[in-house]
């Protein structure tokens, strides 16, 4: 008995190892995913099939994902006899897909729960292992989530895939960035890249209010630019153009552009009697350009407390949902001209500016405004960790409504010469704004919107956006370390993500926890120790190299992440070669003439206080720094001995 039972616990032991290697491993992670024991193959063409109800941007996405894998994606209306197929619908819809999920006996509970974007993806085989796959959302834009599953699963390959089936749903709604900082804008070409970003890892929420861009805010009534110089550009200018770019792939990557007016006291001055009507202009140009939801901003020009002055604010909000509505969502609007419901950034959005009888009269005054506008805070601080203690007493002083949550992390527009590229705890320790020992909620409530006021930097700010997606898809199953490990290859790259591994603890200013012990038993005299960091440093220092390869790949997201960390990196690299040269007594080289690339451009101000200024990077900044400007001065005191 006791053998039978030995050899039981083994085979169950496997079987468990086996279901546990055939899970896949997606990011956000899905709530629910199932594997069985059957593998699936997918032929070379596969036939997508889309209900009524999918719209031509997810069947346009499907195929694009297929292509890119190296399959040949052919659109038709039915299901094939043979090969293999992927059908995407609507819940209850009696359609393809939604018929296939009732003859799989697919459980439809997820539909029931009180959650976003909620839907089914179902990967089996036929009696020929071909693959074929159902997913079934609760509209279309859950079907696209859908599929974001579906392009991590194909990275694994095309050929003996595990069959799955994932129920899976986000916690919050609206998931994403707020382009809010103060400082250069992203270019055009970074703000589509984080688009398409986005798409991958779940996240539709890119709200556009960036405070230096000047069509924000100094010239918030009048319509973008045709035509700016290559200096404007530089320093993030916008022209209608480029504007139209970007509307038309933030649509293809189902992620709502939100573009915001700055018009600051203007909203709230009683003797303004035209500035509905002059932001009803902008918003008409705007609407030309392809953006479909807007925002209202006005922080930062001080909290008013006159009871008249709240009144007016919140009516002036009221009437101005009530204009969208009149021009953009009647009845004979079409889909695609239809624009969302407002956002609303207000001047009071850290409550613990005031005290709780003023916070909770500012608030107050938004009670009657229609519930569908998106009114933002921070929090008890501007850089509060999301919690739901801040949530639940703005609700209860705005009368039972939830406030949208402008989360200010990784935003360094207060730190612009460092960067925060770790893990997010780690980030929090590092950025002496947030409280360092924070820790996200696994069940946060009272909120249905988290977006993320990033870096000035787009595209190392992914790491901290994918971290965040992951988060506000799934809080209970957010694991910090398993999440940046992650975000690494999904940002540059199975190739790049190991050298950004060893590179990432030293691009921050905060270098201790990778350089102190070496350094400190260095400076002591520990005779194995010059070894040891001398290999530690010509480690970072070739990691530095490698990464230098972003600069000429193929992918325009890895050249845009090149000059997003150039500054960085190229003074890392050289820093890291002197002072492994130093230790091991060698000439030390002469990076003088680089000084010039660890610069880059800064735009401090609003409005009309708006300057452009240059700024030095600042990578281990408190132990390698130091530790060179020692070596410097030790050598340069033996040769005056000599």
């Amino acid at each position: 008995m006791k053998r039978i039972s030995l050899l039981f616990a083994l085979c169950l032991s496997l079987s468990i190892v086996s279901m546990a290697q055939s899970h896949y491993t997606i990011y956000p992670v899905p709530h629910e995913q199932y594997a069985t024991d059957a593998c699936a193959d997918f032929t070379q063409q596969v036939s997508v099939v889309a209900e009524a109800g999918i719209d031509k941007v997810t069947v346009q996405r499907a195929v694009q994902i297929l292509e890119e894998h190296g399959l040949a994606a052919v659109v038709t209306e039915k299901a094939p006899k043979e090969g293999s197929s992927l059908l995407i619908g609507v819940n209850a819809s009696k359609g393809v897909a939604d018929k296939a999920a009732t003859k799989q006996g697919l459980s439809r509970k997820v539909f029931q729960k009180a959650k976003y974007d909620r839907h089914i993806l179902s990967l089996t085989a036929d009696k020929q292992s071909h693959a074929q796959v159902v997913i079934l959302g609760e509209d279309t834009d859950a079907a696209f989530c859908g599929l974001a599953s579906l392009e991590q699963m194909l990275d694994r390959g095309t050929l003996g895939l595990p069959c799955v089936t994932l129920y899976d749903y986000a916690d919050l709604k609206d998931r994403g960035v707020i382009e809010g900082y103060y400082g250069v804008p992203y270019s055009a070409a970074v703000t589509k890249d984080l688009f398409r970003f986005m798409a991958r890892y779940k996240m539709n929420c890119y709200m556009y209010g960036a405070k230096s861009d000047p069509y924000h805010s100094r010239y918030w009534a009048e319509p973008y630019p045709t035509s700016i110089t290559p200096e404007q550009e530089r320093v993030g200018y916008l022209t209608q153009q480029m504007l139209s770019d970007i509307t038309a792939v933030a649509t293809a990557s189902k992620v709502n552009f939100i573009w915001a007016i700055h018009p600051g006291q203007a909203f709230t001055d009683a003797a303004n009697t035209h500035v509905l009507d002059d932001i009803m202009r902008k918003f008409e140009s705007m609407h030309g350009l392809g953006v479909r939801q807007f925002g209202v901003f006005v922080d930062d020009v001080g909290v008013p407390d006159d009871p008249a002055m709240l009144r007016l604010g919140a009516n002036r909000l009221t009437e101005l949902q009530a204009r969208i509505d009149t021009r953009w969502n009647g009845s004979a609007a079409t889909p695609a001209d239809t624009v969302k419901p407002l956002h609303y950034v207000p001047q009071l959005y850290a409550f613990s500016w005031v005290s709780r009888e003023k916070g909770k009269r500012f608030f107050q005054s938004f009670k009657d405004v229609p519930a569908k506008v998106n009114i933002y805070i921070t929090g008890r601080n501007v850089w509060s960790v999301p919690n739901t203690e801040d949530l639940a007493i703005v609700r209860d002083w705005m009368g039972g409504r939830e406030a949208s949550w402008w989360w200010n992390y990784p935003c360094n527009d207060n730190d612009m010469t460092k960067l925060f590229p770790m893990d997010m705890y780690s980030n929090f320790r590092d950025e002496k704004h947030i409280a360092n020992l924070a820790r996200l909620e696994p069940a946060l409530s009272g909120t249905r919107t988290l977006i993320l006021n990033p870096m000035q930097q787009g595209e190392i700010s992914k790491i901290a956006l994918f971290s965040a997606a992951d988060y506000a898809w799934n809080n209970a199953a957010f694991d910090n370390q398993q999440s940046w490990e992650a975000s690494l290859p999904a940002v540059v790259g199975k190739q790049y993500a190991p050298a950004l591994r060893t590179v990432a603890p030293y691009l921050r200013y905060y270098d201790e926890d990778a350089l102190a012990y070496l350094t400190g038993d260095y400076k002591n005299g520990q005779r194995d120790f010059p070894g040891a960091l001398a290999a530690e440093l010509r480690r970072v220092n070739a990691a530095c190299r490698t990464l230098e390869g972003l600069k000429t790949s193929a992918r325009e997201s890895d050249r845009l992440f090149f000059e997003d960390m150039r500054p960085w990196l190229l003074k890392l690299r050289d820093m890291t070669a002197e002072a492994a040269a130093r230790i091991e007594g060698k000439e030390a080289p002469d990076f003088s003439a680089n000084e010039e690339l660890y610069h880059f451009p800064i735009l401090n101000g609003m409005g009309e206080d708006i300057k452009l200024e240059t700024r030095e990077a600042e990578p281990a900044a408190r132990v390698l720094e130091p530790l060179l400007q020692w070596l410097r001065e030790r050598q340069a005191q033996n040769s005056n001995r000599q």
